[in-house]
């Protein structure tokens, strides 16, 4: 049994992390725990921090987003202690993944960023769709102006299945 709540909090944060099989973000995590009363925000705000600072979490940035992800050392702590987590915590964080799959995957699955070209005035646009670790698509377009490069990237979460589909049929053949 654990006694030290920062200490369950860690471990509910490696297993979301793990269950969801997908990069999330903050403000995600944070809805779960807030949303369950766990605990408050500066409190798993510090959590998530001390899991960065063991290296039991990764983060990568897209467009101002930083997604978590599980590290193998998260992994190797989580094999040794999630025992500890309590069935019904575990249970809350099933049925939150499995309610909130689909959003969540879209959230975190469907991702565009752009940066400037190096020695150009272009901007490399790159546009991506992601299940679980693995990449189903992704885009590169070079555009003139960082004006389209940002109207492509916001344009990206409602347009991806569209493309997506558009490309697969063409080369298909269907």
């Amino acid at each position: 049994m654990i006694n030290d709540p920062q200490v369950l909090y860690k471990l509910m944060v490696l297993y979301m992390l793990r269950q969801a099989s997908l990069p999330l973000s903050n403000e995600q995590i944070s809805e779960f725990f807030l949303t369950k009363e766990y605990t408050n925000y500066l409190s798993l705000q510090q959590v998530i921090g001390e899991l960065y600072d063991a290296h039991l979490i990764k983060s990568s940035s897209v467009r101002s987003q930083t997604r978590c992800e599980i590290t193998k050392e998260g992994e190797e702590a989580l094999g040794y202690f999630g025992k500890d987590i309590p069935d019904p915590v575990k249970e809350d964080i099933h049925h939150f993944i499995s309610e909130n799959n689909m959003r969540l995957r879209n959230e975190m699955g469907i991702t565009a960023d752009y940066q400037k070209l190096p020695q150009s005035t272009e901007f490399e646009v790159t546009c991506e769709i992601r299940e679980g670790k693995g990449t189903l698509m992704k885009l590169s377009l070079a555009v003139p102006d960082e004006e389209q490069a940002q109207a492509i990237c916001g344009k990206w979460q409602s347009v991806s299945q569209k493309v997506y589909s558009l490309i697969m049929d063409e080369l298909l053949g269907e």
